[in-house]
């Protein structure tokens, strides 16, 4: 039982991971030792960018259950959100890669490379992950990709075996269509994204 469910978290995180189906990003991105400033009459005026803040009501807890649901969820959350922003990160680098292959031989090639190095990386990792947990990341990948699970594997396998993979998840009580739902029932984790996020908690 062990290893299935390693097996689906593992299969879900790596082709989510090397799927190169992914928006490209621009970014103006400026060096930490360079700063902007603007000259006024004379005077130069440094523009300091600020983080944004974030103040979130006192959580009040109806019982001792209540309040260990939100530690739990605490604690999955700082566990399983490393893993879906890497997702993020991998697919916007990949895109970018594949972007200079000069045909789909060479793109095929270098997903297969980068299956095999993916899965003796992190399949040992993924398999000490919860159910919960493990249904917790499929909805943040939703969360920094943008897209479910579902189609991220879709895009790289094809229909009918995200179909059979969604199936499969489904025997486990997870589905590979999960979004996440920021405003309605995962407002809870959303506030608790974030506060790790900014290292609030």
């Amino acid at each position: 039982m062990s290893d299935l469910k390693g097996y689906i978290i593992g299969i879900v995180f790596l082709f989510c991971c090397f799927t190169g189906k992914a928006q490209q990003i621009k970014m103006n991105a400026i060096p930490a030792d360079v700063q902007r400033a603007v000259v006024d009459e004379g005077d130069t005026i440094a523009i300091v960018h600020l983080r944004n803040i974030y103040v979130y009501p006192e959580v009040k807890f109806k019982s001792k259950k209540e309040q260990e649901k939100y530690t739990k969820l605490v604690r999955d959350v700082k566990r399983t959100l490393p893993y879906a922003k890497m997702v993020y990160y991998t697919l916007i680098e990949t895109y970018e890669y594949m972007e200079t292959l000069p045909d789909d031989k060479s793109r095929q090639k270098h997903l297969e490379k980068m299956e095999k190095e993916l899965f003796k990386q992190y399949k040992p990792e993924l398999k000490k992950l919860t159910f919960s947990q493990g249904k917790l990341l499929i909805k943040l990948i939703d969360r920094e990709c943008n897209q479910s699970s579902y189609n991220l594997l879709k895009a790289y396998l094809g229909s009918f075996r995200a179909g059979f993979w969604n199936l499969f998840a489904g025997m486990f009580g997870a589905s590979l269509k999960s979004e996440y739902d920021p405003k309605g029932n995962d407002k809870m984790t959303e506030r608790i994204v974030v506060l790790v996020e900014n290292g609030l908690i």
